[in-house]
């Protein structure tokens, strides 16, 4: 039986970093290039997560809107669950890999979170977001898809006449790279406990070639899902500012993958070689944390810009005396975070919510993908009109009807939407509301109402 040729373990310190089992000759007044990287990569690790954890901490004390600001915070905590995995990474050679698993699973974990974001961009829950995509008419696949129809043919990427139908296909590919990753990272400790994970070697008999190659294609599709969705929606959701938050998202997940399969494929090449003073622990795991943590702290910086949390401030939004904008907007705003924003980590860390759309998007798969074809017609997306969400932001959606209590944070039959907190004196008002006076052309000039019949009020 083959065995993993995997040169770690003699790297692997004894009691301290100055103390490893292969001696390296030091670099730098007696350090060796392990100890200046350790604490080169703390540094920068520790400056990210400071960043992080204070605009953590002001969305948190300013949790005005739940349904973005979780997802919100989910994104944010990926600079600092990185930094601390990679600086762990740099400190434990040897369990480098229990350690990346843990990091990788929390990369799909937030690429959900930012899909989840631009959704509630257009409207506050799923049933309105429904509407929405119903009315769409979606653009044409994103390069390199046409490639791929030049070659394969027009029907392997072809583009839904639907939009519903086209939302369908962008969650399941967002909502699939969940279920993969975790699944593959469940399969790297397993093989990884058995010795047959090898992440030193690209040998097709170990686990470690499959499951890269596996987790992948599996990214690309969710990242291709991701920019093909913006690019459709980036006018409707332009005032959010979309393009920097796609972008930093974007580039903490591209690099920290692409550099690890660099350093993996130079390393198992001979490309990149030890040295008397460079071990192979240093060049595996040493340089792609390292990497890691100096990137953590300019993109924590990034999210600062990119993340905002004044916005979220309810003096900003509801001024003394004004009048709420639209009717789910709440009279009483307030912050919901609890104490020092306890609740709203709370909140933030039930993943019941993707489990929710995951089991969503596997149902579409298997059975709700035979009716498509029952979904209403498309128009322009021109033609949809952007509406006020219970936010009081804008965001696309179908023209709601006038005088009904159905809009942007509406759900069935006209029912306030999840993340709507109904007024029962409203709805009192509402059901014992009497139809509109109008002026009647008679002499005495006296209101009259408009028989239903005659001139019916216009339906959604």
């Amino acid at each position: 039986m083959i065995k993993c040729n995997d040169t770690l373990a003699e790297t692997h310190c004894k009691a301290d970093l100055n103390t490893p089992m292969v001696v390296v000759d030091p670099v730098w007044h007696g350090y060796s290039f392990r100890t200046l990287g350790w604490v080169l990569a703390s540094i920068f690790a520790g400056i990210a997560t400071m960043l992080s954890l204070y605009l953590i901490w002001r969305h948190a004390t300013h949790y005005s809107r739940p349904y973005e600001q979780r997802h919100i915070i989910r994104i944010l905590f990926m600079v600092p669950i990185y930094s601390i995995i990679s600086v762990l990474s740099y400190l434990y050679y040897w369990h480098a890999v229990y350690f990346k698993v843990i990091r990788d699973c929390y990369e799909a974990f937030a690429i959900a979170s930012f899909f989840f974001l631009l959704c509630h961009y257009i409207a506050p829950d799923l049933h309105a977001q429904k509407d929405y995509f119903r009315k769409l008419r979606p653009k044409h696949w994103p390069w390199p898809a046409r490639w791929f129809k030049i070659c394969c043919g027009p029907r392997l990427l072809k583009t839904p006449e639907s939009g519903l139908t086209w939302f369908n296909i962008i969650w399941f590919g967002v909502f699939q790279y969940c279920f993969v990753r975790v699944t593959m990272t469940i399969f790297a400790v397993v093989t990884q406990s058995f010795g047959m994970y090898c992440e030193a070697s690209l040998k097709p008999i170990f686990a470690h070639i499959w499951i890269m190659a596996v987790e992948a294609i599996c990214v690309i599709i969710a990242m291709y899902c991701l920019i093909a969705f913006y690019i459709t929606l980036r006018d409707d959701i332009a005032p959010h500012k979309p393009f920097f938050k796609l972008l930093s998202i974007k580039l903490v997940i591209f690099l920290c993958f692409w550099q690890a399969i660099a350093v993996s494929v130079l390393t198992s090449t001979s490309i990149l070689k030890t040295s008397n003073t460079v071990s192979y622990g240093d060049l595996k795991v040493g340089l792609p944390t390292l990497l890691i943590c100096v990137e953590m702290s300019v993109f924590a910086v990034m999210h600062l810009f990119a993340y905002p949390w004044k916005v979220y401030r309810i003096a900003e939004n509801h001024t003394a005396g004004s009048e709420p904008e639209s009717v789910f907007e709440d009279w009483k705003a307030r912050y919901q975070g609890g104490v020092f924003g306890v609740r709203t980590l709370m909140d933030a860390f039930n993943p019941w919510d993707l489990v929710k759309a995951f089991g969503r998007g596997v149902r579409w798969i298997f059975i709700g993908r035979r009716s498509r074809h029952e979904d209403s017609a498309t128009v322009d997306s021109h033609d949809i009109k952007p509406i006020r969400n219970d936010t009081g932001h804008y965001g696309g959606g179908p023209e709601p009807c006038q005088g009904s209590f159905g809009s942007g944070g509406s759900g069935k039959n006209g029912k306030p939407g999840r993340y709507s907190e109904p007024d029962d004196e409203r709805e009192e008002l509402l059901t014992y509301a009497q139809s509109n006076p109008t002026l009647a052309n008679n002499p005495d000039g006296a209101f009259k109402s408009l028989d239903t019949q005659t001139n019916p009020s216009p339906q959604c």
